[in-house]
């Protein structure tokens, strides 16, 4: 196999989120919690919920779908940064308001439903789902930022420059924070 030729440009600071170990996790318990409560909610899921309890069934039914519907997004916001790390997407499109990924709805709350009708199983994977949104939606928020930075504090530079760092491609926590000392 013949060597790639070195970018002259390139250094270690060149190194994206995506090309790190945190996204190959995320990416691959993601994905494979997508399948799983697929697989769930399509087979022994699907029987079992027509035998739950009215109100146990009408929360079922409305929590398969909210469930449903932030794994989806979940999933898209991980394939959209395989697309950048596999050189599909330019990491310049990533960054497009319509690519973010935020919670807007309250988290369903599994522990609370703990006992009432629901299969546990199921209360395991809404747990599980609602987890890995939030993480997600904090990667996004570490990653992109949203609005506007008061760079006026120390803690504001640094969050100011984290973000430029996430906008140039260059990830590189330890520099930026040197900086600051």
């Amino acid at each position: 196999m013949a060597e790639q030729p070195k970018n002259p440009d390139s250094d270690l600071t060149d190194i994206t989120f995506t090309d790190g170990k945190v996204f190959e996790k995320v990416f691959v318990d993601g994905m494979a919690l997508v399948e799983e409560t697929a697989s769930y909610l399509d087979g022994p899921g699907r029987k079992l919920s027509s035998t739950l309890p009215r109100e146990a069934s009408l929360t079922y039914a409305a929590w398969s779908m909210e469930l449903t519907t932030r794994l989806m997004q979940a999933a898209s916001w991980l394939v959209m940064q395989k697309a950048v790390k596999d050189g599909d997407m330019h990491p310049e499109d990533a960054m497009q308001p319509k690519y973010r990924i935020h919670r807007e709805d309250p988290a369903l709350d599994a522990v609370a439903q703990r006992g009432r009708g629901l299969p546990d199983v199921f209360l395991d994977l809404v747990e599980r789902a609602e987890n890995l949104f939030e993480r997600i939606c904090r990667l996004d928020q570490a990653i992109y930022g949203r609005g506007v930075m008061d760079s006026s504090s120390p803690v504001g530079d640094q969050l100011a420059q984290l973000k430029k760092a996430a906008e140039t491609g260059a990830f590189d926590p330890l520099r930026v924070w040197g900086k600051a000392r």
